[in-house]
């Protein structure tokens, strides 16, 4: 059961809310990052997630073509076959979609998985991502309802953004400022529109300073304390402790303190793209620095086939993603959790 059902994904984010640890949640773009991925969380005996972005589901698609629903699908089947063989379980989960792409991404993905469950099947993913950062909150929350209900339906869990994160991710793109932190009131909000699991789970991507991409020191102030405010003041309402499953985005480049107070403050998954892009990209710009002889035809020569086979660099390349992988899991404190 490698990838997980219904079921078994609710008890992944329980038991991670519970043990105050996170799942990381990679970001692929082919088969071999989705093998990094999966062998990073085997070695560290963790479960995860693994995402596709719009732009990742259009890269999967072909440059021909460019469809990012068959993109998306052909790589989450093929998950399904491969990650049998790695001892660990993940949930494959689609990342940030705008609502100039629900109409060709997440609302198609989410009726495949319908027709799948009609069927008495699993889900083919098992969480979409609603991105409405963009829109007002009511617009944003109205549309989250509407998802969230199609979403249940189908047993898939949403993730629902409310508010921004800065910096830019397949050409959505948020200036850092004070508006990259959720109030009270947004939360508030949320739970009215949402419930707080009656209507169907959702994770809650809260601002708190989080910028995409990678970011020097000081650049960026992230407040990770901020959760439980938002924790509290939900609470204090409703009467149900530690109410939400907070996503924390913009994960690349945070320390260490930083995660550990968004642990304890309810995160649950933290999204890695951006260093695990460059941990994946690194060797194979080594290898042919060093190699340049061999992977290029030079001055009328033959080059060194053994040099230019893409599985040469390739496994370079996925071994040092994997790796960064593990770092990932020992940082959000799920290496060795996985599910027995």
């Amino acid at each position: 059961m490698p990838i997980a059902t219904p079921e078994v994904y609710n008890e992944m984010l329980d038991r991670a809310k519970a043990g105050k640890f996170a799942y990381p949640a990679i970001n692929v773009t082919s088969t071999q990052t989705l093998h990094a991925a999966l062998r990073g969380f085997a070695e560290a005996e963790s479960d995860g997630i693994i995402q596709i972005s719009t732009g990742g589901a259009e890269f999967l698609g072909g440059q021909y073509a460019k469809d990012m629903v068959s993109g998306a699908v052909a790589l989450a089947e093929f998950a399904h076959i491969v990650a049998e063989k790695y001892p660990v379980t993940v949930a494959l989960h689609t990342d940030h979609c705008p609502k100039d792409k629900l109409e060709t991404y997440v609302r198609p993905l989410i009726d495949v998985s319908a027709e799948r469950v009609a069927k008495g099947q699993n889900p083919l993913f098992q969480s979409h991502m609603w991105d409405g950062s963009a829109e007002t909150l009511a617009d944003n929350l109205a549309i989250a309802q509407e998802l969230l209900e199609k979403a249940a339906a189908a047993k898939i869990i949403l993730e629902v953004e409310i508010t921004p994160t800065g910096g830019e991710e397949d050409g959505v793109s948020h200036e850092i400022n004070d508006e990259l932190y959720t109030t009270v009131d947004d939360a508030l909000r949320t739970a009215e529109a949402l419930g707080l699991g009656e209507k169907g789970r959702y994770l809650l991507a809260a601002s708190f300073g989080n910028v995409h991409g990678v970011y020097k020191p000081g650049n960026v102030v992230l407040r990770p304390e901020l959760l439980k405010d938002l924790q509290a003041g939900v609470a204090e309402k409703y009467g149900k402790a530690s109410p939400f499953d907070f996503v924390f985005h913009g994960g690349s480049g945070s320390t260490a303190e930083e995660i550990a107070t968004a642990l304890e403050n309810g995160v649950v998954k933290m999204n890695l793209d951006t260093d695990t892009q460059y941990a994946f990209t690194r060797p194979i710009a080594d290898h042919m620095f060093r190699n340049y002889d061999g992977v290029l035809k030079v001055d009328g020569e033959v080059g060194s086939k053994k040099t230019y086979d893409p599985r040469t660099w390739g496994k370079l390349a996925e071994a040092s993603m994997a790796q960064r992988v593990t770092e990932a899991c020992a940082n959000l404190r799920s290496t060795g959790t996985r599910i027995k």
